[in-house]
């Protein structure tokens, strides 16, 4: 199943990433390397608001990424939430359905 993480970034995000960014980076290359976190980033024009992907059986390993990354603990990420994501189309689909 995939999840998408939707991040609400402090109105002074850019000014304030640098200092938690490395740490930030680390505990999603973690996630990465157990086959969790597939995609992440932010989305930009304008930088408001962050994106990752997660292939997962349930939200419980998301809910450890956000509990556990510094942008949240330390307010640079302002709100959170995880919807499930039904992806059909694609070589990575979970639900693939072909005409």
């Amino acid at each position: 199943m995939h999840y998408a993480l939707f991040y609400t970034y402090a109105p002074d995000y850019m000014s304030r990433r640098e200092l938690y960014r490395a740490a930030h980076l680390a505990l999603a290359w973690e996630s990465v390397e157990r086959g969790e976190l597939q995609l992440g980033g932010a989305l930009g024009e304008p930088t408001d608001t962050g994106l990752l992907i997660f292939r997962c059986d349930s939200p419980a390993p998301i809910e450890r990424f956000v509990a556990a990354d510094p942008y949240v603990l330390h307010g640079v990420v302002t709100a959170w939430r995880i919807r499930p994501w039904t992806t059909v189309v694609g070589p990575e689909a979970s639900t693939p359905i072909r005409p």
